[in-house]
Formats: structure tokens, sequence, C-alpha cells
């Protein structure tokens, strides 16, 4: 019994490489530097968090060893930045490297050229030859270990179609460092402009639209590389790019980039943990219905009659309907042409779709494949749904004095929670599988995206921070 335990414990430690303990290294520094100094600003709960959060940083970059080095340069570029800045903002615009890459709204606006060009690409390296797709069986394998050759369990190969989804892989990894970069810049920056004015930045639509943006991504290219294959890429790279696309809306157009002052109800810490939970949760269920949108494209290219082909066309229909919904709400009054350029990108990529979907198909991952990244997306969004939701009770009573008020935020947290409780007891008890799961995820996707961003469109109440 001795032996075993000894042996299992010295096979955990000869999987962690100098680097990881390197890594593990810095961070407890830093986090332990960044507490020492700090903390006399800081309330209890949010020295928990930050002791709590050393740990789990350490966990998360041995447990996706690519994590480390995003860590590793985020914190280096975003230290440069502050001390670029000198406290000064002004300084923005008159640093080289912060004007055009390291302040937050620059770091922010690379991380949306960079997501869109990430989709052209995967879409390239999609369309652009043959590839088999690979299977559950593959998929399932152990990631392979530190040193390996790059092609044992990784996508990859030499064709043109490998060169171009790898390009896309690498772009989007890029993307996700400059949204964190601009995201810990802007966090800075919020400080400076005045100490009751510094928060987290996840307080406002334009904020948790840059989250909802690296965590997707994120947490897709944990997927690529897991199952080894970039073929899903276009399709998830797609959902991102049309939250880049309100993004910079809402942006160039309505001006929402300017740092605000947080209203009183959420000058809380519970914003640091409800908002980032609820987040994961929107963007690995939006995973799942691209993913989804995937298996019953597979499923039905060899289609002819058109209410057969329903999910490409439909997805054509909502995308284009994003401009009626605006102009109904009054919004389109200003970048009334930029809805009118969307609705037709929308529409020449569902067609576009529509015409290659027997090519799309062929080069998809196997059923079973995209069955399984469906589950595991909407497991884990549900999980941390769960729990943003328990936390979104516990900071109602705290900041209103009830745990439950049937706000009409609420109420569609509520029904979104169901749905995928729904599904999941579907999937565990009677086997759900196949187009109706994909369906289903589909239609969870719509609700999801209402709870999101159709009850602050139209709907009003306690939670109408994010106005458009």
């Amino acid at each position: 019994m001795n032996t075993t335990t000894l042996t299992l414990h010295e096979s955990w430690y000869a999987r962690r490489s100098l680097f990881d303990w390197v890594f593990a290294a810095i961070v407890t520094t830093a986090g332990l530097f960044a507490f020492a100094r700090y903390q006399p600003s800081m309330d209890v709960y949010e020295k928990v968090i930050l002791l709590a959060a050393i740990p789990a940083m350490v966990w998360l970059g041995w447990f996706w060893r690519p994590l480390r080095v995003l860590a590793l340069v985020v914190g280096a570029a975003a230290l440069l930045a502050i001390a670029s800045y000198q406290g000064d903002l002004a300084r923005a615009e008159q640093v080289f490297w912060l004007k055009y890459f390291l302040s937050s709204q620059s770091a922010i606006l690379w991380m949306s050229v960079l997501f869109f060009m990430s989709t052209v690409f995967y879409w390239l390296g999609f369309l652009g030859g043959e590839k088999t797709a690979p299977t559950l069986p593959a998929a399932r394998g152990s990631l392979p270990p530190e040193g390996a050759p790059a092609a044992l369990g990784r996508p990859g190969g030499g064709t043109f179609a490998d060169a171009m989804e790898r390009i896309g892989s690498r772009i989007a990894w890029a993307a996700v460092t400059m949204a964190l970069i601009g995201t810990m810049v802007r966090w800075y920056e919020s400080h400076q402009i005045g100490p009751d004015i510094g928060h987290i930045p996840v307080s406002n639509l334009y904020e948790v639209f840059v989250l909802f943006c690296w965590l997707t991504t994120a947490f897709y290219l944990y997927f690529e590389e897991r199952y080894a294959t970039r073929a899903l890429g276009a399709f998830v790279m797609l959902v991102v790019s049309a939250a880049v696309g309100f993004l910079l809306w809402y942006t160039l157009v309505r001006g929402a980039h300017e740092i605000q002052p947080l209203v009183p109800a959420l000058q809380s810490w519970w914003m640091k943990l409800h908002v980032p939970a609820n987040f994961i949760g929107y963007g690995t269920f939006s995973l799942a219905a691209m993913v989804a949108f995937a298996y019953l494209i597979k499923q039905q290219a060899d289609e002819t009659r058109w209410w057969r082909l329903a999910p490409i066309w439909l997805l054509g229909v909502a995308l284009c309907f994003v401009p009626i919904a605006f102009r109904q709400r009054g919004v389109a009054e200003a970048g009334g042409s930029y809805w009118v350029g969307y609705a037709a990108i929308s529409a020449l990529i569902a067609a576009g779709i529509l015409l290659g979907r027997r090519r799309i198909a062929a080069r998809l991952p196997a059923f079973e494949v995209l069955d399984d990244v469906m589950y595991k997306s909407i497991a884990v969004g549900f999980a941390f749904f769960t729990i943003a939701t328990v936390l979104g009770a516990l900071w109602a009573a705290d900041a209103w004095g009830g745990y439950w008020s049937w706000d009409p935020k609420e109420t569609w947290a509520l029904i979104v929670w169901l749905n995928y409780a729904a599904w999941l007891h579907m999937r565990l008890v009677k086997g759900l599988r196949g187009s109706l799961a994909s369906w289903w995820a589909l239609v969870g996707l719509a609700v999801t995206t209402f709870a999101f961003l159709g009850v602050n469109m139209f709907l009003s109440g306690l939670h109408s921070y994010g106005t458009l």
C-alpha cells in the first residue's frame, strides 16, 4: 500500500516541469506582494479572494499549460503599461506603445481586429481542402506530455488548410491576450480616474462583451487542443465575431468605452464573483450552440428540401433580425448604416454555409466528437451558471434586502437555468443525443441571448445597468 502511494506521488511530481514550478513561484510571489502592498485598501472578502486566486491560478496553469505563457505575457504587458503611465492617464497619447498597443482602448481594438482575422483564417482553412476528421476514441486520449512531438495528439499537418487553421488558432490566442491586457489596464485606469471610480471592468455591456469574447474563445481553444481538431474554430469564432461587431458599434457609435463610476448597487465585492461566473455560463452555452449548429449541418448536408435545412437559413434570419430589433428600440438612429452592413454580412455568411454545406460537412469532426464537446460545454456552463445564480441571490440580499424579487433579469436567468437543467437531465437519464439535443442547444442560445441582451433592450428592472 505504501509502495503504491509513493509511486502515485512520484508520478504526479514527475509530470511537473521546471517551468511549472517557476510559474507557481512567480504567481505566488506576485500574489503575496499585491496582498502585502494593497491589503489596507481591501476588505476581508477581497483579501480572501486574492489569496484564493493564487493556488487557483497555479492549478489552472498546471492543468492546461498554455495558460502559463498567457498569464505571464499578460502580466508583463500590463505591468509595462502601468509603469509607462506613471500615474498620468494623459501619457496614453504620448507614449508610443500605450497609444497604439497597451492602453485599454487600443488593446481592446486590437482584440477586435484579431478576432475578425482569426475567423477569416479559420474559414480559409476550413474550406481550403479535405482532411480526415478526428473520431472520439482519439479525442478522449490524454494530452501528449510536455516536449512530445507536435503531431502527437495535436491538430495540424502540412496542407494549406492546416496552415490556415493553425494561423487562425494562433491569432485567436493573440486576441485573447490583447483582451486580457486591455482588461487589466482598464482596471488600473479606472483607479487613476478616482479612488471612488476604480472597479473591476465587468460592470457594463462594453466590459462584459470583452469578457464574453475572450472567455468563449479560451474555452474553445481548450477543446481544440483536447480533441486535436481545429475544424470547429470556424463556427465558434462566428459567435465571437458577432459579439465583436456589437462591441464595435457600442464603442464607435455610442461611445460606451468611457469609464464610468459604478452605481451604488454595483459597488460590491459580489460583482467580482457573480459576473465572471455568469459569463463562463454564457460563453460555454454559446460554444455548445455553435457546435450544435455544426452537428446539424453535418447531419443534413445532403438534404435538398429547404425545410430540412432550417438550421442554416434560420441562422441568417436570426442574425438579420438584429438590426430590426435595434431599430424597433430606436437605437439604430445612430449607426443605422452599420446595422445594414451587419445584416448584409450575416446574410452572405448564411448563404455561403448553405451553398458549401457538403464541403463543410466533410471536414467536420465525427458526430461523437461534436456531441461530446456540446455536452461538456453545457455541463461546464451549467455548473458556473448555477454558482452565478446563487451568488446573485446573495448579492441581491445584500443590496436590496431580498434573495429573489422576480425582476425580469432574474426571471430570465431562471428560465436559462431550467432549460439547461432539463437538457442535462434528458442527456444523463434518457440518453439525449443527435438532432434533438442540437436543436435544443440552439434554442438555448436564443433564450440565453435574450436573458443577456434582450432584457436590457425590451424590459426594465433592477438589473437595467447596461443600457443601449
